[in-house]
């Protein structure tokens, strides 16, 4: 079957709709997995402490290539499924800035080496994919069945957009995590770490390091965060190849951005009002979309987001320069 660009979505055909035969499918997956083992691989073979000039060449690298996938779905399909797909890769970029700081808390508790929080990553970058991707899927079938549940999902992000702006002070506690204390309960572990090994050996005996543990952790949080973006790219674009390109490509770079930006969370001290500005907007836009049948071009979405990210970013920037003229006055 050949690939065609369709008639747009199921509701008042106002989202872009295509077919991606199974081998392109499989060549945008074996690119992915080739890209994650070049840069374990190449680029961090050996266990060392990522520095910040580093870590910002590749996240500049690592953004570049997800802003220059916008032409090759340009190049295949035209303007209306490149734009929801930068869209979405600017959305769900911006939402996971909230993943790194968390990630920052974790690995501060568990007391994580900094030469061996790059591998811990890598793995939890891989899980986020598979579990991204069953989430996009789910939660495409149920709209395209269901359609009252973008209702649903439109009181999510509202609410959550709630939290992060006003609420989102409150402190993250990893040892009460509860998976992690089921683990903790039926998988023998160690205190010690051994290297970036998960697992080591002790006495003849296969124990979980505490890298294990971490990863868990790592895990389970972008469980929670995807209830928050997922249903908020939804709002973007309802093809799965965008939604999910368009997230693979924004966690790909998530680990240089840790690096990055791991230890500045004060200097972004706007950022969680703009994170739920958008979401706010990403929330109502769904609403109004089920219940008045309206449905804002993709263009405005983008506007949207780029102009609250760079507005709230500025004012961050701004103010806490202000605050260290005032430090040496």
């Amino acid at each position: 079957m050949s690939v065609l660009l369709a008639s747009e979505s199921s509701r008042g055909g106002n989202f872009a709709s295509f077919d991606v035969e199974l081998w392109q499918w499989g060549a945008f997956v074996a690119l992915i997995v080739v890209l994650l083992v070049a840069d374990l691989v190449l680029v961090h073979r050996e266990a060392h402490v990522i520095t910040f000039k580093e870590a910002a060449i590749e996240s500049a690298v690592w953004i570049s290539i997800g802003v220059a996938f916008t032409g090759v779905v340009y190049a295949w399909h035209g303007g209306q499924p490149a734009g929801e797909y930068i869209s979405a890769f600017l959305l769900e970029k911006s939402l996971s800035i909230d993943n790194v700081f968390v990630w920052a808390v974790i690995f501060s508790y568990f007391a994580v080496p900094a030469a061996y929080q790059f591998r811990t990553l890598f793995w939890g970058i891989f899980g986020a994919l598979v579990l991204r991707a069953i989430f996009i899927f789910a939660g495409i079938a149920l709209i395209e069945r269901f359609e009252a549940v973008l209702v649903v999902f439109g009181l999510v992000l509202l609410y959550s957009a709630w939290k992060i702006a006003f609420h989102d002070d409150e402190e993250v506690h990893p040892d009460k995590n509860p998976v992690l204390r089921v683990v903790r309960r039926f998988i023998p572990s160690t205190t010690e770490y051994d290297g970036q090994k998960l697992f080591t050996i002790e006495n003849g005996k296969r124990l979980a390091t505490p890298l294990f543990a971490v990863l868990i952790i790592v895990e389970t949080t972008d469980v929670v965060f995807a209830v928050d973006s997922v249903p908020a790219v939804l709002a973007v674009s309802h093809e799965q190849f965008i939604v999910f390109s368009s997230n693979a490509f924004a966690i790909l770079g998530l680990r240089s951005l840790y690096f990055l930006l791991g230890g500045m969370q004060d200097k972004f001290r706007y950022l969680n009002l703009g994170l739920g500005a958008i979401l706010a907007f990403v929330g109502g836009k769904m609403l109004v979309s089920y219940f008045g049948h309206l449905h804002p071009p993709t263009w405005v979405s983008l506007v949207v987001i780029v102009s609250v990210l760079v507005v709230t970013i500025t004012a961050s920037l701004l103010a806490d320069r202000r605050d260290d003229a005032r430090a040496v006055g």
